[in-house]
């Protein structure tokens, strides 16, 4: 595998918005009708990663992710790396189109780590970033999705969660409620597939949970 440009210059991921959406979000061919998709747009020819291979790119590449998707201005976003981290290295993800991601929760989140069966309390935030590499060694950095659980009432058909997902460019692709909404429903449909004994939540895959 060739050598990541991010590990041995630790610099941000600086691109068009156009660009953005063909590097980060390559899938399938209607990929670029952004207006409501329905599935996270997947990686091309990722590559087959160790815990250990995933967490040495993921520690190169972690600190400046923060900082763009601190850009944002979300505060989840600006916090999200002082809270507990559920897995104990990054894991390739089939529902985040094949990306590596790693769980964070704060405090409120805590609950999370009991796996199946868990109901979080309204104020809990549950935080997934995310990088890809392909076949060619090409790192490449991913969005950041939050899940936050608002007030009763807030949207019961998806349990009360806010879905939020920053670009790598601190950019809102969208917000339950909020800027484009419309494009984070494929969240809601995904997450009722995990059902309300679950709270809608999907857990760390055993073997990648943390022992914290």
């Amino acid at each position: 595998m060739s050598s990541c440009p991010w590990a041995a210059k630790r610099c941000l991921l600086v691109v068009s918005a156009v660009a953005l959406a063909i590097v980060v979000m390559q899938g399938p061919a209607n990929a670029q009708d952004l207006s409501g998709p329905d599935q996270h747009f997947s990686v091309t020819n990722p590559a087959d990663l160790s815990p250990e291979e995933a967490t040495k790119i993921y520690q190169s590449i972690v600190d400046d992710m923060a900082d763009a998707y601190a850009m944002s201005g979300d505060p989840s976003a600006i916090n999200y790396r002082r809270w507990r981290a559920f897995s104990s290295s990054p894991y390739p993800s089939a529902t985040h189109g094949g990306r590596f991601v790693n769980n964070y929760g704060n405090a409120l989140a805590g609950p999370y780590a009991d796996g199946e069966g868990t109901l979080l309390p309204e104020g809990a935030v549950l935080a997934k970033d995310s990088f890809s590499v392909n076949i060619d060694g090409n790192v490449f950095p991913g969005p950041l999705f939050l899940m936050e659980k608002m007030a009763p009432g807030f949207d019961p058909e998806a349990r009360d969660w806010r879905y939020t997902m920053i670009m790598p460019d601190g950019s809102f692709f969208g917000v339950t409620g909020g800027v484009d909404t419309n494009r984070v429903q494929f969240c809601v449909a995904c997450h009722k597939g995990a059902g309300d004994a679950n709270d809608h939540l999907f857990f760390v895959p055993e073997g990648f949970r943390s022992a914290d």
